[in-house]
C-alpha cells in the first residue's frame, strides 16, 4: 500500500473510532456511569489495540471535548485531565500489550491483567488527584454538593469502569482482530 493509502486509512480508522466512542456516549449516556464509562474505556482501549498508538492517543484526547460539545461532558475545567486520563489507559494498552501479541498462554493472560490493572490505576489517579484533589478545591463558585457529586464521579467509579472496559476489550479484541483479518483475505 502507498504512503497516501496508509495515511488516508489511518484517517478513517481514527474517524471511524472517534465516531464510534461519541456514538457509545450518546446512546449510552442515560445507563449511569457504569455502564457508559465501562462502554468508554473499552473503546479507548479497543481503538489502541486495534489501530494503533496513534490513534488511540487521537481518540483519546478529543473524544472528551467532543462530549462536550454534545452536551454529554462535565464542566469544561475538567475536560483536559480527562483527556489526559483517557490518554493514559490507552497509551498503557498499547504500549505493554503490543508486546504481548507475540505471547502465548499464560504469559499473555499476565500482560493483559499488567495492562489492565496497570491502565485502570493510571486513568484512577490522574483523575482523582488531578480533579478530586487540586481542580475542585480550587472552584469556588461551586457549590458544595456538586463538588461532592464531581469526587463521586471521578474517584473508585473511574477505576471499576476502566478494569470493566480492559476485561472487556480483553474478552473483544482478539476475535474483532481474527474477524478483521479475515475480511482483509477475501478483499
Amino acid at each position: 500500500m502507498s504512503k497516501v493509502g496508509k495515511s488516508v486509512l489511518w484517517i478513517t480508522r481514527t474517524a471511524m473510532m472517534l465516531a464510534v466512542l461519541v456514538a457509545v456516549q450518546y446512546l449510552t449516556r442515560g445507563l449511569g456511569q457504569l455502564v457508559t464509562g465501562s462502554a468508554v474505556n473499552f473503546v479507548l482501549v479497543a481503538t489502541a489495540l486495534l489501530c494503533g498508538m496513534s490513534s488511540g492517543a487521537i481518540v483519546a484526547v478529543v473524544s472528551p471535548f467532543l462530549a462536550k460539545l454534545l452536551g454529554i461532558g462535565p464542566l469544561w475545567e475538567l475536560i483536559p485531565l480527562i483527556a489526559l486520563a483517557n490518554l493514559a489507559i490507552s497509551s498503557i494498552f498499547a504500549s505493554v500489550l503490543g508486546r504481548a501479541r507475540k505471547l502465548a498462554g499464560t504469559e499473555k493472560y499476565a500482560m493483559w491483567i499488567s495492562a489492565i490493572v496497570a491502565g485502570a490505576v493510571a486513568k484512577y489517579f490522574v483523575l482523582y488527584l488531578g480533579i478530586v484533589k487540586i481542580v475542585l478545591p480550587l472552584m469556588t463558585g461551586l457549590a458544595d454538593v456538586q463538588k461532592t457529586k464531581l469526587s463521586a464521579m471521578f474517584s473508585t467509579t473511574q477505576l471499576i469502569t476502566a478494569l470493566i472496559g480492559g476485561v472487556i476489550a480483553m474478552l473483544a479484541v482478539e476475535p474483532i482482530r481474527e474477524a478483521l483479518k479475515k475480511s482483509r483475505v477475501r478483499e
